[in-house]
């Protein structure tokens, strides 16, 4: 069997392609593995009771469910949830937004593919545009969704160091350069892998210099704003005519009904729609159905403010100390945590590479993930990039003290052979 240039691209294993391989060996019966790697969502029990209650009101109106799981909605996804949606946006920030201006998606990772490849890749012009990263490490998960080869650029961001051993990045202006070979501009807030949340004034600028080039601002808040609201800093959401915003139903705690969002121009969304109808003919529609009505009266902001944040820094804070307890006297830095759910540790001058790293902790069951992947489009070697591991503190307290544990023991372990 042959395949294509574009078919054997994508029967080479990526990143993300190992982190699921890893998930799925943890999901299997043979021992227990700590999965302090993936992006699955912590079981919050307000929030699930919220679930289980839209959920049952569904079942008891059987037309509800039966539509969900038994038509076909529209190519842009279900109108219902969409209209609701613009109703929250514009009625809670003053957004002009309407309907059209959103389309859902089988989930953000086809959001991802979808927008990226409008904006990626060869033009009618002949040339050849790429997304830039203005701020690098940026999601592992964005790293095969473009058709063509080296469709990346990112920039090395500012580091400044923090007490108590912990940094933060900053995106770098004096070094950063919107070329004519770029479609668009992505950033992720708050940032997977590091938690790092964009200040307003980052996003101004580079929204600035997105229309300097007149080409969209892409935005994706699948741990933030609006929903699921993951963020423990003061920040505001943002969206404008120019800014494409992508979210999420998973880490609000539903990662296996698999809704993505989509909000920008009428014309942009008419688009998706029409690749929706190629790809999938229309979104599932199970997703929507279960958080219409928190969508409608706004509880889902509530929870979001009151229950998943406050769930998570607490999390974080109990990660954070069990971590400072185990590397105490090794040269390591956490980024400041501002929002998602892991902890990205750097640990300068590391003996061996991350991804050995990985390899020994996943020896010894706890999967974590190697900080190398998240560097895609850097062109210029940095050893930063071999030096930082992505550890998620969602689950279960016990797994992630045991896990933390396991992985102090090990990186005490690296240092004391190699000394």
């Amino acid at each position: 069997m042959r395949l294509s240039k574009l078919g054997q691209r994508m029967a080479v294993r990526s990143g993300i392609g190992q982190l699921m391989d890893d998930l799925g060996a943890a999901l299997s019966p043979q021992g227990e593995v700590l999965m302090l790697g993936g992006g699955n969502p912590a079981h919050i029990p307000e929030v699930e009771c919220c679930f289980r209650r839209s959920t049952m009101a569904m079942l008891q109106d059987g037309a509800r469910f039966e539509r969900a799981v038994g038509e076909y909605g529209p190519p842009e996804g279900d109108r219902e949830f969409i209209a609701a949606l613009a109703g929250l946006l514009c009625s809670e920030f003053g957004w002009r937004i309407g309907p059209r201006n959103i389309a859902l998606t089988n989930g953000s990772q086809l959001a991802s593919f979808i927008v990226f490849n409008l904006f990626a890749g060869e033009h009618d012009d002949g040339t050849t545009k790429k997304i830039l990263f203005p701020l690098t490490p940026e999601y592992i998960g964005y790293c095969d969704v473009v058709l063509t080869p080296d469709a990346f650029v990112a920039i090395r961001p500012r580091i400044e160091m923090l007490d108590e051993h912990f940094f933060k990045y900053h995106v770098d202006f004096d070094r950063l350069d919107v070329g004519d070979d770029v479609g668009a501009i992505c950033v992720s807030r708050p940032t997977n892998p590091s938690g790092n949340v964009l200040t307003g004034d980052e996003l101004a600028r580079l929204d600035e210099l997105a229309r300097a080039r007149g080409i969209p601002l892409i935005v994706d808040n699948a741990y933030g704003l609006p929903f699921p609201h993951i963020v423990f800093t003061d920040a505001e959401p943002v969206w404008n005519d120019n800014t494409i915003v992508l979210m999420s139903l998973s880490k609000l705690g539903l990662p296996g009904v698999r809704t993505g969002i989509i909000l920008a121009s009428e014309e942009i969304v008419e688009t998706v729609a029409r690749v929706n109808s190629v790809m999938s003919l229309a979104p599932g529609g199970l997703g929507t159905a279960i958080v219409t009505d928190l969508v409608r009266s706004g509880e889902i902001l509530r929870l979001g403010r009151e229950v998943i944040a406050p769930f998570y820094e607490r999390k974080a804070r109990r990660a954070i100390e069990r971590l400072h307890r185990g590397l105490d006297g090794i040269d390591y830095r956490l980024h400041r945590p501002e929002g998602a759910f892991f902890l990205w540790l750097w640990l300068p001058g590391l003996p061996i590479s991350c991804h050995e790293l990985y390899e020994r902790l996943k020896a010894r069951n706890v999967i974590v993930v190697s900080g190398h992947y998240f560097f895609p489009g850097l062109a210029e070697p940095w050893s930063h990039a071999n030096e930082c591991l992505r550890i998620s503190y969602a689950q279960n307290e016990s797994a992630v003290a045991r896990g933390l544990d396991l992985i102090a023991e090990e990186i005490r372990r690296v240092y004391e052979t190699r000394s």
